[in-house]
């Protein structure tokens, strides 16, 4: 089995979704051999046990007992064969199937990296949810059933071979009948394949709704709108609900087919080899055998059926990962200049801020869609055209693992996710600052306690677990143990989006004195309107939609500007 996950899974083919399936197919094209080969071993194993058994009637009618024995001994090392082609078979296909998964989970999660901000714009959060959990589930039943279907193929060709041999109307009913039975499904494959895409559709809606929900939860508490989001996920809810019935409709009809088809082949070749039998055309071992034949058939047609059925969801699926893997960042390509030392220069943004090395800067913005703007192109981005330069460098044109270990930028809800304390801090780090220094300046040493209370059976702090995005910690320790996180890493750039807006005054204060001297030396961007934190800043900056509107410190600017005091102590200004 191959090593999951793939060090590198590779540039896909874009230029439609088959060439992408195809593509997938090319990078695991050993496994799938092998899937093939066990899989036909497999299926004609099976196909040949009729043949055994109707030699063993035969010889058994004619009291040949040596032929008798030699047709058990058949059927046994058949029945051997398919056991161990069988296992083999099934692990190649768990292999393809995780294989395929994998890569195309691997695709997804890398393309959205290196979009960062820019896949927010094009794309949905629960619409990337449901594409790396759904539709790549749907791409790996695709290649698990690859190899049952290639098998069935050449099993279905053997067993009409020899249903030739013995009786050619009964083969080239086989050899006529077996292909108009799976052509038969041919005419449910389009509306199958458009019903999936529009259930596929609905799905997709559905949970971008529910992700909105819970992560604007508090906001709609707070203005009691969860009745009226209640209501949109119930309607959005009925509407998948009525997609993947239209969906089931189709399937049940292609189930019912699975049944009825080969049931009807079944009792046609045994009602025609019972004729010949009594004409005397052919042995009873030779019906028991044809039978047998009609009976190992059922087999392939179902896995023609199934086959169909899942390629038509990973072709759905798939076509929605083409779309999200074809999106393009707004940002230039990066370059191959080498990326300059952060922590001995200057970065400025189009507003006109500047982030010389070293000092504690703290942004108050008069627009939230300001601060949004800034925080992308300290990210990389250029989504409005404009771009954050380092060293006369762009930098979108950086290598963007090279950007992000150099700026770290904490936004104002920070993920926190599930596992122990331990692996929560489990982060790159520069080693200048310890574990206990980050917990202490992020005043988050009573988080720390109280998860340990709820949880006895930890034998030291940092083996203490947290919830899902710490779902059972309330927003100021959320906070604090991100920020803790943060201060940890002690990047050569920190920009922290309003870090201490859900903590109290005593312990907002505390924070600012820490953070000030931990990072001394070190450039960090505070972006806030609390004059706590303010006050600790070495400068203060006021950006405005056009730009920088003043700059100082704080207890200067609430003298000369009127803006930054409104901003700042919502004061009212005549002049505003």
């Amino acid at each position: 089995m191959a090593r999951l996950p793939f060090p590198e899974p590779g540039r896909p083919e874009l230029a439609s979704t088959g060439r992408y399936l195809l593509w997938i197919a090319r990078r695991q094209w050993g496994t799938l051999g092998l899937g093939f080969l066990w899989a036909t071993i497999w299926m004609v194993a099976q196909g040949l046990v009729p043949a055994a058994l109707g030699f063993a009637i035969g010889a058994a009618a004619a009291a040949d007992y040596a032929g008798t024995l030699r047709a058990v001994g058949a059927v046994l090392l058949l029945g051997a064969v398919q056991t161990g082609a069988g296992v083999l078979r099934h692990r190649m296909a768990v292999t393809n199937w995780i294989s395929a998964a994998s890569r195309t989970q691997q695709l997804v999660v890398r393309h959205a990296a290196d979009l960062g901000a820019d896949l927010n714009r094009h794309v949905a959060t629960g619409e990337v949810v449901t594409v790396t959990s759904s539709d790549v589930e749907q791409i790996g039943s695709a290649f698990d059933v690859a190899a049952r279907f290639v098998g069935s193929v050449v099993a279905f060709l053997g067993v009409a071979v020899l249903l030739l041999t013995s009786s050619p109307m009964l083969g080239g009913l086989v050899l006529v009948g077996v292909p108009l039975l799976g052509l038969s499904i041919g005419p449910l494959l389009g509306p199958l394949q458009r019903r999936e895409a529009r259930r596929r559709e609905q799905v997709g809606r559905a949970s971008a709704l529910a992700a909105d929900t819970v992560a604007g939860l508090r906001v709609l508490r707070g203005i009691g709108g969860e009745a009226m989001f209640v209501d949109r996920f119930v309607q959005q809810s009925q509407r998948v609900r009525g997609a993947a019935v239209q969906v089931a409709q189709v399937r049940s009809i292609l189930d019912s087919l699975q049944v009825a088809l080969p049931g009807a082949l079944l009792v046609a070749i045994t009602w025609l080899g019972a004729r010949e039998v009594v004409a005397g055309t052919l042995s009873v071992g030779e019906l028991v055998a044809f039978y047998g034949y009609a009976a190992f058939l059922v087999i392939p047609l179902r896995t023609f059926t199934e086959a169909a059925r899942r390629w038509t969801s990973a072709y759905v699926a798939a076509r929605r990962i083409v779309t999200l893997l074809r999106i393009t960042p707004t940002a230039p390509p990066a370059t191959d200049a080498t990326a300059p030392d952060f922590a001995t220069s200057v970065v400025r943004d189009p507003s006109g801020l500047q982030l010389h090395p070293g000092r504690l800067v703290g942004v108050v913005c008069t627009d939230p869609a300001v601060a949004h703007r800034l925080l992308d192109h300290l990210q990389g981005g250029a989504g409005d055209g404009a771009a954050a330069t380092v060293a006369d460098l762009a930098l979108p044109e950086l290598d963007k693992q090279a950007l992000r270990s150099a700026i770290l930028v904490q936004d104002k809800d920070p993920a926190l996710l599930s596992g122990t304390l331990r692996e929560l801090f489990d982060v790159p780090r520069s080693g200048r600052v310890s574990i206990a220094q980050a917990i202490a300046a992020s005043s988050a040493q009573d988080v720390l306690d109280a998860v340990v209370d709820t949880d006895p059976l930890t034998s030291d702090a940092m083996s203490a677990r947290i919830t899902e995005r710490g779902r059972s910690l309330s927003g100021g320790q959320r906070q604090r143990l991100a920020l803790a996180r943060s201060l940890l890493v002690d990047p050569p750039v920190l920009v922290l989006d309003e870090p201490t807006n859900a903590v109290d005054a005593h312990t907002e204060a505390r924070i600012a004195d820490a953070v000030a001297q931990l990072r001394h030396g070190r450039t960090t961007v505070v972006l806030t309107s609390s004059p706590l934190l303010l006050d600790r800043c070495e400068e203060v900056v006021l950006l405005g939609p056009s730009g920088l509107l003043a700059a100082g410190r704080h207890r200067e600017l609430l003298v000369t500007s009127d803006a930054y005091r409104a901003a700042v102590v919502r004061e009212e200004v005549s002049a505003l």
